[in-house]
């Protein structure tokens, strides 16, 4: 059996939010979409907020600040959606509506 080995660590380069889809492009020329429904926060942010981003560290990471979002490279590439419990993502969306 073999084992996969990354030749180099992936990193971000560019994030566009649009058509209900996250989609990422990367350094070595790739790019992934990912339905908005697997980030809740980032599904409920406004076109505003959605396009505030910043990419962490050399691209490690992508981070939404208005919506306390934070989105690890590695974990976008293996698959993983949001881990937020639904009960946090509930307090969190309510806070929102209390604030607007």
């Amino acid at each position: 059996m073999t084992t996969l080995v990354l030749e180099t660590d992936p990193t971000a380069v560019a994030v566009r939010v649009a058509d209900e889809k996250l989609t990422v492009d990367f350094a070595d020329g790739r790019s992934i979409s990912a339905p908005l429904s697997w980030y809740p926060r980032l599904l409920h942010g406004s076109t505003e907020e959605q396009q505030n981003w910043q990419l962490l560290g050399d691209g490690y990471a992508i981070e939404w600040p208005a919506l306390d979002e934070h989105i690890g490279v590695e974990g976008l590439l293996a698959g993983r959606r949001s881990g937020e419990s639904p009960k946090s993502f509930e307090r969190w969306l309510a806070e929102r509506r209390t604030s607007s």
